[in-house]
């Protein structure tokens, strides 16, 4: 993507001259979450894309914003209103416009444990089990094996208890719509659009930020580097 540069129309005596009056304007925007390693100093690059003046970008993006210590846990949040407060103490010539969210979720990545395959093999096992009842189950409730053996009546004139050339097709139009409800075949995507549990989870997520943002914001921590 291309991005224009335009400059504002000055007074006919700059345009004579052919000078530009440079902009001391520094627009932020907060990213939305971040994974950072434990122990590890925050800068404002880690935490914020940033705007600027070229010879003042270097420095505010290395700025030192926040530090990870044993005292958090797995959630940080940072707010802007810190952010831009220490911004402009410490650059007054400068002004500081924010565009977008207004906090940071700063997620703490722990050690990750090797993975326990009897764990794995036991849910697996159990969410086998568990949607095998459902489904059979819910073909008990609606009297499915009837309603296949009124359907073959319907197009033969013959009674079957068991009309396999419509209980096969079906079985296996259940794993297919599966597949295509919830867009993947394995790993693979089948298009670009997200399924609905993608939806779901993408909602889900949205809330539990939401969340965070507002009962783990704390703007007096002490580890602050004001």
């Amino acid at each position: 993507m291309n991005i224009i540069s335009l400059s504002t129309q000055t007074n006919s005596k700059d345009e004579e001259e052919g000078t530009f009056i440079m902009s001391n304007v520094v627009y932020i925007r907060m990213k939305k979450r971040v994974n950072v390693t434990q122990y590890q100093s925050l800068t404002l690059e880690d935490i914020a894309h940033i705007s600027s003046p070229k010879e003042n970008e270097e420095k505010l993006l290395q700025l030192p914003i926040y530090r990870i210590t044993k005292n958090d846990h797995h959630i940080v949040i940072i707010d802007s209103f810190i952010i831009i407060k220490h911004l402009r103490e410490l650059y007054s010539q400068l002004d500081f416009e924010l565009l977008g969210v207004s906090e940071t979720i700063v997620v703490v990545e722990q050690k990750q444990k090797p993975i326990n395959l009897f764990i794995v093999l036991c849910v697996w096992l159990l969410l086998f089990v568990g949607s095998a009842m459902t489904i059979m189950n819910f073909h008990y409730d609606v009297s499915m094996q009837e309603v296949h053996q009124r359907i073959h009546f319907l197009l033969s004139g013959q009674h079957e208890e068991f009309p396999l050339f419509i209980q096969i097709p079906y079985s296996l139009g259940l794993g297919v719509g599966m597949m295509l409800f919830l867009n993947r075949i394995f790993r693979k995507k089948i298009n670009e659009e997200p399924s609905p549990l993608e939806v779901e989870i993408h909602l889900y997520q949205n809330k539990v930020e939401e969340y965070l943002t507002f009962y783990e914001n704390e703007l007096n921590d002490e580890h602050y580097l004001l």
